[in-house]
């Protein structure tokens, strides 16, 4: 059970550091530091859209916009590290 435990901790760990990447990735798109017309670069972007986006957008739904700011990567990542505390404080030391 704890070996469980250990690789969805060590998934959530990786998924967060996805999701800082694909925050980081969307600024440098949105202010023309990498070039769009670049493969390497739009394969990059591709992949952290879709491995990122099928989490935020219900996210997005649910959160209101404020002036073009979109905070639902701070969100995700709250709720990332939500779900360590609980199975860190609560569920690994219970398990055998």
């Amino acid at each position: 059970m704890r070996a469980l435990l250990d690789v969805i901790l060590l998934a959530l760990r990786l998924y967060t550091w996805v999701v800082i990447g694909s925050a980081i990735f969307s600024w440098l798109y949105a202010f023309n530091v990498v070039n769009p017309r670049s493969p390497v670069v739009a394969n990059i972007g591709r992949a952290l859209y879709q491995m990122t986006e099928p989490v935020l957008r219900p996210i997005r739904r649910v959160v209101p916009v404020f002036g073009g700011l979109d905070i639902s990567p701070v969100i995700l990542l709250l709720l990332i590290f939500l779900i360590q505390q609980i199975i860190a404080y609560y569920i690994y030391p219970y398990a055998f």
